[in-house]
């Protein structure tokens, strides 16, 4: 992403805010081995290296007849057939010259053959199969052609995704050593806030933040303690805080960190600690704080609940991740046409609910049409972030930087 360059008035630049965030990321947990049926989500510590040749062997590439080229006249030609090869059967038995053999996918190559030609192009009679000719070596996997023994594969700080586990087991690796679950304690702050089935009162609301914030944390693969809400009060917000610190990796608390009388979670964390960073030029957002209690780090997000949702996934996602061990924590955004103009010029980065969407032919990011801080409902319409940078302005067709809901959930 591109850097702001222009007069935030006294708020902290978004890429700033991220590096200063990065700047301060405890050590990582420690290591455990576990089997790969446990480690979907988990980050490698420790660099994975072939154990062999992959393919061990050679071997055919699809269903067909193993040959040797030279045998096969130009104009193609009649075969014997002197025997058939499944896949898991061992192939010791060498090719006799001027023959082929009936092989399947994945089965070894006998001594001798180097091609093999797709049965779909044969005739097939009972003890022989006329074949065209083919070139050396065709539809044949070769031994270590896709890696040789002590090739690095995976490197310490990769999350596990599927195709990581498929990989590992293709190698014959049943365990691997991974980083330990980082533990997030997950606060909310606000006398306002009520669990959803319970009754309102006026001036009430259903805690919405719990929720999604929950959902980003379990998405990155972190254990989370939710200590539930914290009373507007001085003291408990000092005592729960503490407590939290004191059993946790992280401290993340939703609401709190604005201006208000009954706002005391900065203050709480400044008796307690250390308060890094407070108020960044980002759009929805703006009061994100940063900071340590007792040396444990804290991420206090803002209340509105788009807003908490946003900056989780811009700002706490990099350091969550690379707190967790990870490597590559700050997702690239996409360059898209714009299917909308904005002329609003704002002093802070401005990350819109957008979704891409097919536009006279062409694929365009395109907003919905309303952006309020505290609106989820177009958080759930959207497929990912349009950015629009501070103090400029975007006409519909432009280049924007999109940021899909896809890499920033994972």
């Amino acid at each position: 992403m591109s850097a702001c360059g222009c007069d935030t008035h006294g708020l902290r630049p978004v890429d700033e805010a991220i590096t200063a965030l990065l700047e301060r990321v405890p050590a990582a947990p420690q290591v455990e081995s576990l089997p790969l049926a446990q480690i979907l989500g988990r980050v490698l510590a420790e660099e994975v290296r072939a154990p062999s040749d992959v393919p061990a062997w050679d071997n055919s590439a699809m269903d067909g007849y193993a040959l040797r080229a030279a045998d096969v006249p130009a104009q193609g030609g009649w075969l014997p057939l002197a025997g058939r090869i499944a896949a898991g059967d061992a192939a010791l038995e060498p090719l006799p010259g001027g023959h082929l053999v009936r092989i399947f996918t994945g089965a070894p190559l006998p001594p001798g053959a180097d091609t093999v030609v797709p049965q779909e192009v044969c005739k097939v009679e009972p003890e022989r199969v006329w074949v065209p000719a083919l070139d050396i070596g065709a539809n044949v996997r070769r031994q270590g052609e896709e890696l040789l023994a002590g090739t690095p594969v995976l490197a310490a700080g990769q999350r596990m995704r599927p195709q990581e586990l498929g990989l590992l087991a293709s190698l014959g690796y049943a365990r691997v050593a991974v980083y330990q679950s980082l533990r997030v304690g997950l606060l909310s702050s606000g006398d306002e806030l009520r669990e959803p089935g319970e009754e309102l009162a006026p001036g009430q609301l259903y805690n919405a933040n719990r929720y999604s914030l929950l959902g980003v944390l379990s998405s990155l693969g972190l254990q989370v303690t939710d200590y539930g809400v914290m009373a507007d009060d001085l003291a408990v917000t000092r005592d729960t805080l503490a407590r939290a610190a004191a059993e946790q990796d992280v401290v993340m608390t939703s609401g709190g960190v604005s201006v208000g009388e009954e706002d005391h979670l900065k203050q709480a964390v400044r008796e307690l600690g250390e308060l890094h960073l407070w108020r960044l030029a980002i759009q929805p957002g703006k009061p994100l704080a940063f900071g340590e209690i007792h040396g444990t780090p804290w991420l206090g997000l803002p209340g509105n609940p788009a807003a908490a949702l946003i900056t989780a996934l811009v700002v706490a996602r990099p350091f969550l991740l690379s707190a967790q061990g990870c490597r590559e924590v700050v997702p690239q955004p996409l360059r898209l046409p714009a299917g909308f103009a904005w002329r609003k010029r704002n002093v802070r980065r401005q990350y819109l609910r957008a979704r891409l969407e097919t536009v006279d032919g062409e694929l365009r990011v395109c907003l919905h049409p309303r952006q309020g801080s505290a609106m989820l409902t177009s958080a759930c319409w959207a497929d990912g972030l349009a950015l629009v940078e501070c103090n400029h302005t975007l006409e519909e067709g432009e280049s924007v930087e999109y940021l899909p809901f896809s890499s920033l959930l994972n």
